[in-house]
């Protein structure tokens, strides 16, 4: 009996994922590709389904879960597009169409954080929850949410990282990294952002550095007007810089703190720990969402 073999592309503004898993999520193969010009980085991850399709066998599906933003509804003229975006040469690329077309395949297509929240839903830390949003804070700052057990995508799809927030430049001159909207919570929050606003990279500031304090009362800011408007039953917060031990920590007391009492869930007053927490898959959420996309495209397939 042929195995069933899935194949995923975790798309990320500096690079891509291509992995090739089975049935029970086991990694067969796994490749990195710079982001690079569309046409160049979308070949050379055809170029390894194609390989490993000769080495391990057909693959069913195909999932990519990409930034954004994009279009991921079924029907639009657009669909499977990168839409505008400040990412050189990607406004336009057609990744859904150009995978499907080169490799034969269903393509599911949807965003890189709806992709990690419906991986987390199924096999992490939101496993028996309907209601999660999933964040990641690194390159970039995206959300992703499930509610009542779907997939958000509403308009076009979360865009959790352009929220605003309130910026106190007496406190922080910074002026904010976003070119579409400056201060926004990527603008501010996002390690590009961290980095500019203090001179290195976030990975390599000291845990008792200014920088924590800053970014934990950022990000719980988000936490606040996130928990206020979707009521999500847990959020989890991933990426790089959310990945820096003492960071998760201080979020949550910050967020206590600005919601002030007035969500009266014991999740949020005394198991705060239990309901903004890491990733359960770690830093497989992304190519493990890639390939939960993969597993509803051949759902869909007529």
């Amino acid at each position: 009996m042929t195995p069933l073999l899935f194949g995923g592309i975790e798309g990320g503004g500096t690079k891509f994922i291509c992995a090739v898993a089975d049935a029970e999520n086991n990694i067969l193969a796994e490749a990195r590709f710079a982001t690079g010009h569309p046409s160049d980085t979308l070949d050379a991850c055809a170029a390894f389904f194609e390989e490993q399709q000769v080495r391990l066998g057909p693959l069913a599906a195909l999932g990519a879960a990409c930034f954004g933003p994009l279009d991921a509804h079924l029907g639009s003229p657009t669909y499977g597009r990168i839409l505008p975006t400040p990412k050189p040469g990607w406004t336009g690329a057609d990744v859904a169409g150009y995978l499907s077309r080169r490799l034969g395949l269903p393509v599911g297509f949807d965003t890189d954080v709806n992709g990690a929240v419906l991986a987390e839903a199924l096999w992490g830390a939101g496993q028996g929850l309907a209601d999660i949003v999933y964040f990641t804070i690194g390159t970039g700052v995206g959300g992703g949410a499930m509610v009542a057990g779907r997939l958000l995508r509403g308009l076009l799809h979360p865009e959790m990282g352009h929220i605003p927030l309130p910026h106190d430049l007496r406190v922080d001159p910074y002026p904010g990294n976003c070119p579409f909207h400056a201060d926004c919570f990527e603008g501010l929050a996002s390690g590009p952002a961290m980095e500019k606003r203090w001179g290195q990279p976030a990975q390599t500031l000291p845990a008792d550095h200014p920088a924590w304090e800053l970014e934990a009362h950022y990000i719980a800011l988000a936490m606040q007007s996130v928990i206020c408007t979707l009521s999500p039953q847990r959020i989890i917060l991933g990426g790089g810089v959310a990945s820096q031990p003492q960071l998760l920590p201080m979020v949550r007391v910050k967020t206590q703190a600005l919601l002030n009492g007035y969500i009266q869930s014991p999740l949020v007053l005394t198991d705060i720990d239990h309901y903004l927490v890491s990733p359960g898959l770690g830093s497989r959420s992304g190519v493990l969402g890639a390939i939960a996309l993969a597993r509803q495209a051949l759902e869909q397939k007529p």
